[in-house]
């Protein structure tokens, strides 16, 4: 029997993306470690892993962020701590597009648009496809193609993406991503 935490990576950590995964989390049922929330990320990998260990229940949704950082910065760093950590296991990671100045992408197995339709391209930060299948382009998403995870999801600005997302109606497509992992991984049902 393992006791490896099972949590959701998320490569965003702004205001918005906070309120909208806290939302998702309660709704669900799921854990949210509010505290991961910075833009950029202040909590290093080490500290979200005992906030991870901490958490009542499983999944556990952590958020990430560089904040436009070239290279990999403190989420990036944070991220791969937490991802590679010999106690976590993860179900999947919902991957955050940006207008980034810095053109960093990675490698998507699905996206999700705004309109919550599933779909092999990347989405850009609205959540509107790109031309690209299964790639992504974003701020804390270089280091994704480095991790050996089940299922990465693409999805627009978290929160945002012209309100399509908006934790007022309920992060619709935030839901649908975490919802997506959480079938994927079979966790429905385990204890």
């Amino acid at each position: 029997m393992s006791n490896r935490r099972r949590v959701i990576l998320i490569t965003d950590g702004d205001e918005y993306a906070k309120r909208a995964i806290e939302h998702v989390a309660n709704e669900i049922g799921c854990r949210c470690i509010s505290r991961s929330q910075g833009n950029p990320s202040r909590l290093s990998g080490p500290e979200l892993v005992r906030l991870i260990k901490k958490a009542a229940h499983d999944p556990v949704l952590v958020m990430f962020d560089d904040s436009g950082i070239v290279g990999e910065g403190a989420g990036e760093k944070a991220l791969k701590y937490v991802a590679t950590h010999k106690d976590i296991e993860v179900l999947g990671i919902i991957a955050v597009a940006a207008k980034s100045r810095h053109e960093e992408w990675a490698r998507v197995d699905v996206s999700i648009d705004r309109d919550g339709v599933l779909t092999p391209y990347g989405v850009d930060k609205f959540g509107i496809p790109e031309l690209e299948i299964g790639r992504i382009n974003g701020d804390t998403v270089y280091c994704l193609d480095e991790l050996d995870v089940p299922i990465i999801v693409g999805v627009g600005d978290i929160g945002k993406m012209a309100r399509h997302d908006s934790y007022k109606q309920g992060s619709p497509i935030t839901k649908k991503a975490v919802e997506l992992i959480l079938e994927r991984s079979g966790f429905h049902g385990k204890k």
